[in-house]
Parts: structure tokens; C-alpha cells; sequence
């Protein structure tokens, strides 16, 4: 039997074939839930996440979903396994004043020091990240740069990607950007940077790939935009 959990939808981003959705519980109890599916990789299809008229949840959404029981895997203890028989209700729209009560302060993204060559703080060694209690944080920023290129150009790769640069509680991070609608929209420009006034940030610890979990920029929320 589904118990249905009430969220305000902080990410609904790129994953695989699918999106890897996530919010928190409109309770003001902090509490992050990640609804996942069966399948191994835990992405949730369209048909899986859309509302009664077809429509795909938007971040600052609030939504009802039906869930069956939680599903922790590790340092993702966030995970929920979905109810693929019913449609999920849009239930009303969050504002940024809501955003300033869910906002969370932690000290780090987790653990710091471990960077790829075009990233920085962007990756935890995955026997570090099995001892995380979560994957999911929601920050404000005073200002994001996103940075479109190819870092794969040197070795044949000409596909663009989008990073995002920012400080928090006095550390730099360079993470990948997985917020489709930003993705899409700075995709579409010129290779270079590109400046972003005051934002939350929803922060995601992804599934392992080879020895590390990567940090990721699940969604961007900027108040100029609200």
C-alpha cells in the first residue's frame, strides 16, 4: 500500500535515460526524500513521475507522491522506492520565502580535497562516501558562474558540458551541472562563462562511478527568476 509523501520538488535533473528527482518534505521537518524505481540504476522514467494531464514536475513544484518504502543504498539514505501505479498531483507552488526555510548550513559538501582536472571539491573516494549519512543538500549562494566548454577536446571528445563555479562557507567548488533547463539553455550559447546572481543550489552526491562519488548540481534556483 503507497503512503504518499508531500514534497517540494528541489531537483528533477539529468540521469541516465531518466531524472533523478528529490525534495523535501513540506513539513518543515528538513527531512530529504529521492523517489527511485526498480531498475538497477534507480532513474525514474517519465510515465513514473508525471502528472494526470502528462505534465513533467518542475523544481519549486509541491507535490504528492506516492511511495511504497524507503530504499537506502548507502550514503544515499534519501531513497524511496516509487509506486509506479499512480500518477503524482501537483498540490501548489513554492516561493523563496519557503526556500529560506528549508535552506540547509552544513560547514562542507561533505568531504573536500578530491578534484578532477576541471573540477574542484567535485569527488569523495567512494570508501569515504560509504560512511556519509546523506546525498542531498540545499544551499544559497551569493553568485554562480557557469562555464560552458569541452573538456574532452584534447582526446577527441567535442561534446560541451556545463560546470558550475561557486563558494560556499569559504570553500571553491567546481561541480557538473545536471539541472536540465539550465543545461539546455547554456548549452544552446557560446563556449565561456556566464554569471548567475543569488541562487540556491540543490547539491547531489551521485551513484559511484569507479572509485569516487562525484558531486553534482542537481538543480539551480535563482531568485531573479522566482
Amino acid at each position: 500500500m503507497a503512503t504518499v509523501k508531500t514534497l517540494v520538488c528541489l531537483a528533477n535533473s539529468r540521469k541516465n535515460a531518466g531524472r533523478c528527482v528529490a525534495g523535501m518534505v513540506d513539513e518543515g521537518s528538513g527531512q530529504w526524500i529521492r523517489p527511485v524505481s526498480a531498475r538497477p540504476n534507480r532513474e525514474v522514467s517519465k510515465c513514473e513521475r508525471q502528472y494526470a494531464d502528462r505534465s513533467d514536475p518542475r523544481v519549486l513544484d509541491i507535490i504528492a507522491v506516492p511511495l511504497l518504502h524507503p530504499q537506502s543504498r548507502s550514503y544515499q539514505s534519501e531513497n524511496w522506492l516509487l509506486d509506479p501505479k499512480y500518477y503524482w498531483q501537483k498540490t501548489g507552488r513554492a516561493e523563496w520565502d519557503t526556500l529560506l526555510t528549508l535552506e540547509q548550513h552544513p560547514k562542507t559538501l561533505w568531504i573536500n580535497g578530491y578534484s578532477t582536472y576541471h573540477g574542484n571539491n567535485n569527488r569523495v573516494l567512494i570508501e569515504q562516501a560509504h560512511t556519509l549519512p546523506d546525498s542531498l543538500k540545499l544551499i544559497r549562494v551569493d553568485c554562480v558562474t557557469l562555464q560552458v566548454h569541452t573538456p574532452g577536446a584534447a582526446y577527441g571528445d567535442r561534446r560541451p558540458v556545463v560546470d558550475a563555479h561557486f563558494c560556499h562557507a569559504g570553500c571553491t567548488y567546481i561541480l557538473r551541472l545536471t539541472d536540465p533547463e539550465y543545461e539546455q539553455t547554456y548549452l544552446a550559447k557560446q563556449e565561456g562563462t556566464y554569471e548567475l546572481s543569488e541562487s540556491f543550489l540543490t547539491v547531489s552526491l551521485g551513484e559511484p562511478y569507479e572509485d569516487y562519488a562525484y558531486k553534482l548540481v542537481a538543480a539551480i534556483i535563482e531568485q531573479a527568476k522566482i
